[in-house]
C-alpha cells in the first residue's frame, strides 16, 4: 500500500490554515457545492443523485450507487472519482482536503470499479480504493486499499482478499 497522494500548501504563521480557505477556493463555488451535495444527501433517486454530484465536478461513473446521507468534500469535490458500479454506503464521508495548523493538504480520491465503501466509513484525501475492494462499515481509510481486498478498522487494514487469502 502506498502513501497518500497529497499536495501541501503552507500558510503564514499566526492563524491556522482553516482561515485561508477563501483564498484557496472561491466562497460562491463552495456555497454552490454545499447546496448540491446537501441536496444529494436526501434525494432517493440514484440517477438524479449522480446527475447532481456531477454538477459539482465530481467524476461519477455509470451505475454508481450513493447511499442516503453520504457526504462528499464541499471544497474540492472535483478531486473525487467514483468509478463505474461502485457503492458508497449510508453516511460515508469522502474528503479531499485536510486543514492543519501550519498547512492544508489536498489529494484526489478514487473509489475503484465495483468497489464498496460501507456505511459510516471515512476516506481521507489522497487515497485510492482498488477495483472490487470492500471497505467495512465505520472504517477510517488513510492509505490505499488494493484491488479485491476486504479492509476494515481504524485505521483500515487489509483483512483478506476475495480469493480467500489473508495478507502476509
Amino acid at each position: 500500500m502506498s502513501e497518500r497522494r497529497l499536495t501541501v500548501y503552507p500558510v503564514p504563521p499566526g492563524r491556522n490554515s482553516l482561515w485561508y480557505w477563501p483564498k484557496a477556493k472561491h466562497p460562491l463555488r463552495v456555497i454552490y457545492n454545499f447546496l448540491l451535495i446537501t441536496l444529494s444527501r436526501y434525494v432517493p433517486s440514484l440517477r438524479l443523485k449522480n446527475f447532481i454530484l456531477r454538477r459539482t465536478g465530481m467524476k461519477v461513473g455509470r451505475d454508481v450507487a450513493v447511499g442516503v446521507q453520504a457526504v462528499f468534500d464541499y471544497l474540492w469535490p472535483e478531486l473525487i472519482t467514483l468509478e463505474d458500479n461502485c457503492i458508497i454506503g449510508y453516511n460515508a464521508t469522502i474528503l479531499c482536503h485536510e486543514f492543519l495548523v501550519e498547512e492544508y493538504r489536498l489529494g484526489p480520491v478514487v473509489v475503484g470499479h465495483s468497489s464498496v465503501v460501507a456505511a459510516n466509513a471515512t476516506v481521507l484525501p489522497g487515497v485510492q480504493i482498488g477495483r472490487n475492494a470492500v471497505v467495512s462499515a465505520a472504517s477510517l481509510v488513510n492509505r490505499d486499499i488494493p484491488d479485491n481486498a476486504f479492509a476494515g478498522g481504524v485505521p483500515a487494514r487489509v483483512l483478506s482478499y476475495r480469493n480467500g487469502s489473508t495478507p502476509s
